[in-house]
């Protein structure tokens, strides 16, 4: 049964259903008759159709052919692109130089080994169906990585790379439908757990009994308090084998900076006559490369960089080993993990905590969100969930503002014992 429906802008789309799939296609008018017209031939159309007394060419959309009352389309510049590995490599070639970040591609290289192995590098444009993509869903979910269960966070992601591929398709006319993703089934997830500090999570073990992998992910919500920060970053300037180690981890430590963003920076970042730190940012903007956000350095970082340049190797990145090397994941994780090795502070997981620390203690001394925002570089509201709950006075406040009683009396004091 095909329905209309017009738009806010006055335009009727017509909605129908065709071989299990739905169809929703603009009809390019604000004409009422027009519509109604046109939604007749189609209802005909379709009819004949189901009857056998009309045949959909091979070569035809079938939603666009319906809606030409059964006329077949004449197809121009016919693209050569009909599998999936040739939608890929079209798009490849597509791409100018500088147009992605390199972490980015090479993410988007992971997804299409995924979807190229499963869906078939010689599979039909025309046969990817929502059934086909559903059973994707749910052969990556029953796979394995490092002996742990592919995470649905993961499969949406490689099913945005096709889709993101898939629409350029279309705008390159080489797909005339788009991608049936709606409604694909995941399985729910629980939510990642808030911060917390080291003694809520030795309690919150000893209490659940749980199991190592249980007691991994708790660690993983781990934020250290300011003294925490300072007693760890005395821990690594005494015992870290890598010199370049102190004065990154100070430096991730009081501004809260991604590892990437430390790997790229560049010496003349450290502002010390301003006290400021300028972090390069990438992939923030469509329209830009490379943005910029700036924080305030403290007193011990500063004290730190202007130290490390005394002793710096040389060369335009302020982290690196030598002149001519900067650093490398490798590297970044070596210089971490090195310190914590055998030291109460092996408990800590990876380089990341100081930036979970450093926006949770922001929090927790009342600082202004949007404050945080600007420092931490925040676009998700997932992120803020995981460290609003350290905002407690603003919280008491906004609870006594509602349900506080004037002149800090009690509003109601009982007289009457329950149950006379």
């Amino acid at each position: 049964m095909a329905s209309l429906q017009q738009y806010p802008n006055g335009i009727f789309h017509v909605h129908f259903r065709f071989a299990g799939e739905r169809v929703k296609r603009s009809l390019k008018t604000r004409s009422l008759t027009e519509a109604n017209s046109r939604l007749a031939r189609l209802s005909e159309t379709i009819r004949l159709v189901e009857m056998g007394r009309l045949e959909i060419p091979a070569d035809q959309d079938a939603a666009t052919f319906l809606l030409a009352d059964g006329k077949p389309i004449a197809v121009k510049n016919r693209s050569t692109v009909c599998t999936l590995a040739q939608l890929f490599c079209a798009y490849d070639e597509s791409l100018p130089p500088g147009a992605k970040e390199d972490s980015t591609l090479e993410g988007e290289r992971i997804h299409r080994g995924h979807l190229l192995r499963l869906l078939k590098s010689r599979r039909s444009l025309k046969t990817v169906k929502h059934t086909v993509l559903q059973d994707y869903v749910n052969a990556r979910l029953s796979e394995r990585h490092r002996k742990k269960l592919i995470q649905p966070a993961t499969v949406r992601k490689e099913i945005t790379t096709l889709r993101l591929i898939w629409n350029w398709g279309i705008e390159a006319e080489h797909i005339a439908t788009p991608l049936p993703t709606r409604k694909l089934v995941y399985p729910k997830v629980d939510q990642k757990p808030p911060f917390m500090t080291w003694s809520q999570i030795e309690a919150a073990i000893i209490q659940r009994s749980v199991t190592a992998e249980e007691e991994k992910e708790l660690w993983a919500a781990l934020f250290l308090d300011r003294n925490q920060i300072d007693e760890l970053l005395d821990h690594v300037q005494t015992h870290a084998p890598y010199v370049v180690s102190y004065p990154l981890l100070v430096s991730v430590a009081h501004t809260g900076a991604r590892r990437s963003e430390l790997m790229r920076a560049l010496l003349e970042d450290f502002d010390l006559s301003r006290r400021v730190f300028i972090i390069r940012e990438k992939k923030k903007s469509r329209y830009k490369a490379t943005t910029f956000r700036h924080v305030p350095m403290s007193g011990r970082l500063c004290e730190t960089i202007r130290e490390w340049k005394l002793i710096h190797p040389g060369g335009p990145f302020a982290f690196c080993e030598t002149a001519r090397t900067c650093l490398t994941k490798t590297t970044v994780e070596r210089c971490f993990e090195s310190p914590m090795r055998k030291s109460c502070w092996e408990k800590v997981r990876g380089f990341h905590v100081f930036r979970h620390s450093f926006a949770s203690n922001l929090a927790a001394a009342g600082i202004d969100q949007r404050i945080i925002d600007e420092w931490m570089g925040h676009q998700t509201e997932e992120m803020r969930r995981r460290y609003r709950h350290l905002f407690p006075d603003q919280q008491h406040a906004a609870l006594e503002s509602v349900f506080g009683s004037p002149n800090g009396k009690q509003p109601f004091a009982a007289t009457i014992p329950i149950g006379a």
